[in-house]
């Protein structure tokens, strides 16, 4: 405005000027006073930019698949990664992440980091879906075990962050002090069901993970080990003699009624919750639950040595990626710091594998979850595990159903393992239908009987004789579950209108299964 005042002056004044320079005739002479223009005692300044500015559009998009409890951080961190690369990230919240993750990749429509447990790496590497990664320096500022669990066959495949296993949680109201045996255990919980202060003495969460320090402390385990310390697949210890010990143990237990016979971990974590029983073996996940339940609780180590398995949580780059490189970028410069992995520990308070990150960790309750796995061993990342879950999960069910005894659930299930394993390449429909056709039990991904044929079109096929009624199945491959395809996220559904041959055609391009029925 000032300077339109200005321009109206100069071109008033040059008027005036120019009406000056006239000679007039016979006009009067008439003297007034000039007209008083008051100029604003403000004016308002509008400066016009010289120049339209630009808006500098993005180079690139990393996208980010993690969970509810982290994202909010990897948003934060992406936010400040723009700012110094001008590359957006964009974090989504996905369930099922690996699962997810497997179907989306080969197509090109995978995320460029997700978020994952170490012991998911080997099927994804397997499917070349995840690409080595260098941390440089900073691999000396991560704990050594953690940076193990990531390496497969010599090579790193991911950036640890955190670190997990289970403790000896009890009830610190009926618990003054917590046994170092076993048989402690047991004697400490009759007392109290006896005084009617809890309804058992002990609950498990589960059947595998949920009960493997107690398994340890009576010799059982998973995989033995070779002369180079890693697991040795042809070293089946699901059905040694301390995993079948175990099984009895807990078989007296519950006739005894110290261990309650729920084998669900959510109803077994309202059990500890509501003071129904003193012992619970979990994980640093639930201390948060825990602390805001008002439950006085504390944690200690195993009785008779028993020993936990050692999770670790961390980032991968999907292989398929074009930003393999920014990826790598975001991780080692703006995750891996202290700042960052303490962040990601006050989201989802579990152990950081970051050196300095842990170092400035007070938590008791997360520093006695750390003694408890002082002797912890990593979960077997290798691919021969996932045909473990299953058989080794059903054992302690059929024990405490009766269906079979400990020295017969574990021995079958050490089979049956072994025969899986023996499964490698083989492409399996396992489903509702299998015993109709033959095979030991339903959902069985190694059955000999409905394994399918590679044909000369690249397409595995297999036909069976199936008795008319409704039906679900998946496609599992190598004998395990490891790798598995099923219709989006929900199983495959036929249905037989009549006896007869049902053909199965699966495409390993598409993973598509293909049913044709009578």
């Amino acid at each position: 405005m000032k300077k339109s005042y200005i321009l109206i002056a100069i071109a008033l004044v040059a008027t005036l000027l120019l009406g000056a320079c006239g000679t007039p005739t016979e006009t009067p002479v008439v003297e007034t006073e000039p007209p008083v223009v008051e100029e604003p005692t403000e004016v308002p300044t509008v400066e016009e930019p010289t120049e339209v500015p630009t808006v500098e559009e993005p180079v690139a998009t990393l996208r980010i698949w993690a969970d509810e409890q982290r994202a909010p951080v990897l948003s934060e961190l992406g936010a400040q990664f723009k700012a110094e690369y001008n590359v957006d990230v964009v974090v989504e919240n996905i369930s099922g992440i690996r699962d997810q993750f497997l179907v989306a990749a080969p197509a090109g429509e995978g995320p460029d980091i997700i978020v994952l447990a170490h012991d998911q790496l080997p099927a994804l590497i397997a499917s070349g879906l995840i690409a080595e990664i260098d941390l440089g320096a900073k691999a000396a500022d991560f704990d050594p075990e953690s940076l193990k669990a990531f390496t497969y066959e010599g090579k790193l495949y991911g950036m640890p962050y955190a670190r997990e296993n289970l403790g000896f949680f009890y009830n610190a109201d009926l618990v003054e002090e917590v046994p170092t045996t076993w048989q402690g255990v047991y004697d400490l919980s009759k007392t109290l069901i006896e005084e009617d202060k809890v309804q058992y003495g002990i609950v498990l969460g589960g059947t595998t993970y949920d009960a493997y320090p107690w398994m340890t402390s009576q010799g059982g385990y998973v995989f033995g080990l070779d002369e180079n310390g890693d697991y040795d697949p042809t070293d089946i210890g699901v059905g040694s003699e301390g995993m079948i010990k175990f099984g009895e143990m807990a078989l007296q237990w519950k006739n005894d009624g110290i261990l309650s016979d729920n084998l669900d971990n959510t109803t077994a974590k309202s059990m500890f919750l509501n003071g129904d029983v003193a012992f619970f073996m979990n994980g640093p996940w639930e201390i948060n639950n825990l602390k805001e339940s008002g439950l006085n609780f504390g944690i200690a180590k195993f009785p008779d040595g028993g020993y936990p398995f050692l999770g670790v949580q961390g980032f991968a780059v999907n292989a398929m990626s074009e930003n393999v490189l920014l990826a790598q970028t975001f991780l080692t410069e703006f995750v891996a710091t202290e700042e960052a992995m303490l962040a990601l520990y006050e989201a989802d308070p579990r152990s950081p594998a970051y050196l300095p990150a842990a170092a400035k960790i007070d938590d008791p309750y997360l520093i006695a979850i750390a003694e408890a796995g002082e002797n912890a061993v990593p979960m077997p990342a290798i691919p021969e595990m996932g045909a473990v879950w299953s058989d080794w999960g059903n054992a302690l069910t059929f024990i405490f159903d009766g269906s079979k005894t400990p020295e017969q659930a574990y021995t079958d299930a050490a089979n049956n393992i072994q025969i899986a394993i023996s499964s490698k390449g083989m492409v399996n429909v396992p489903g509702s239908y299998q015993t109709k056709v033959g095979c030991a039990s339903d959902w069985m991904p190694y059955c000999a009987q409905t394994a399918l044929t590679l044909g000369e079109d690249g397409k595995y096929t297999g036909t069976f004789t199936i008795p008319a009624g409704d039906y679900e199945c998946k496609v599992a491959l190598d004998g395990g579950w490891a790798t598995s395809y099923g219709d989006g996220d929900a199983n495959y559904k036929f249905t037989v209108t009549a006896d007869g041959d049902v053909t199965f055609i699966f495409d390993p391009e598409t993973h598509v299964l293909e049913i044709i029925t009578p």
